[in-house]
């Protein structure tokens, strides 16, 4: 490919509380950059643009499009003559179509996830060592999404092979080769973006990335202070897969939030994927509580980009859902 895709980069969320979903992402450290009765915008501490995340009133909870940073405008270009060989349709938004970002291209991607991709976006302040606005996790910057979908192969083979994504880790299921999830990354961390079998496509989390583990706690405690230890669905605990520490939480709308700290470095030429299998306990949680049943069977509906209706979901390719763990 001839492309540069950089990183994960942005999410634009429909929410139906505008009050107390600004409640609830505030109290995570997200900073407000621009507002008004119908749209926020926030960024992290360490974002010198002018947003990672969207949240616009809408009378339906859902995720309109998930975006990723290219290196250039011809990479956007060249992008769009990949897609359009590909047989996708591509819809093209120029500049001064959305506030704060230059022209981005969105497609449906071969699961049917809405995605967009973007090159140029209104500078801002960066809040690094504005130590007198860091609250709750001081969330720093936007670091991957998690996406539940039907064939998890197809997506794998897809993003690899097609877009220049990186495997980090992925799990399969005892005595088979089929890939039940995988994590994928642009940037040298674990990743990007994975995939997950399940009903889908569904986005399952966004994760956002904090300075160290105590940032965790911190949140929890800001979180319980306010009111809001309801919104806390997983964790805090240690990832087997990925070493990272996690807590995961759900906005007023259900759209689930990681928060996530202590990966590592996967940029070397030579680094070889780690294979996990489905039913190892220490594979989800290293410590080896499980997870909820909510974690494997909830997530967030995402809108069609060409008609801005609701993407149809499909069973999952392969039937076991969730591992089989004993503690």
């Amino acid at each position: 490919m001839n492309f540069d895709i950089k990183r994960t980069g942005r999410a634009v969320l429909h929410v139906t509380d505008l009050e107390k979903s600004k409640e609830f992402y505030e109290s995570l450290g997200l900073i407000e950059t621009e507002s008004d009765d119908e749209n926020v915008f926030y960024r992290a501490i360490e974002d010198h643009n002018h947003h990672c995340l969207w949240l616009r009133k809408m009378p339906e909870a859902a995720v309109e499009v998930i975006s990723y940073r290219v290196d250039s405008e011809g990479d956007l270009d060249r992008l769009a003559d990949f897609f359009e060989t590909e047989g996708t349709e591509v819809i093209w938004m120029e500049k001064g179509m959305q506030p704060a970002i230059g022209r981005t291209l969105r497609v449906q991607d071969v699961s049917g996830i809405p995605c967009e991709y973007y090159c140029e976006m209104d500078k801002v302040e960066r809040m690094l060592q504005r130590f007198d606005v860091h609250v709750g996790a001081k969330v720093q910057r936007i670091d991957h999404f998690n996406c539940a979908v039907p064939d998890v192969q197809k997506a794998y083979d897809y993003y690899i092979d097609k877009l220049g994504f990186a495997c980090s880790e992925y799990t399969t299921t005892k005595g088979s080769d089929e890939v039940w999830a995988a994590w994928l990354h642009r940037k040298p961390g674990v990743h990007d973006t994975a995939f997950m079998n399940s009903i889908g496509p569904r986005l399952h989390h966004i994760g956002f990335w904090l300075k160290d583990p105590m940032s965790l706690i911190d949140g929890c405690d800001y979180l319980a202070a306010k009111g809001l230890a309801p919104t806390i669905e997983r964790g805090p605990g240690r990832h087997g897969l990925s070493n990272a520490f996690f807590l995961y939480l759900r906005d007023p709308d259900g759209h689930r939030i990681e928060l996530y700290n202590g990966d590592y470095y996967t940029g070397d030429s030579d680094f070889d994927p780690v294979e996990w299998d489905l039913d190892d306990p220490q594979r989800q949680t290293f410590w080896g509580h499980e997870a909820p049943d909510s974690w494997f069977e909830e997530a967030s509906t995402f809108l069609n980009v060409y008609t801005g209706e609701k993407v149809e979901t499909e069973q999952p390719k392969l039937d076991k859902r969730k591992p089989n763990t004993i503690i």
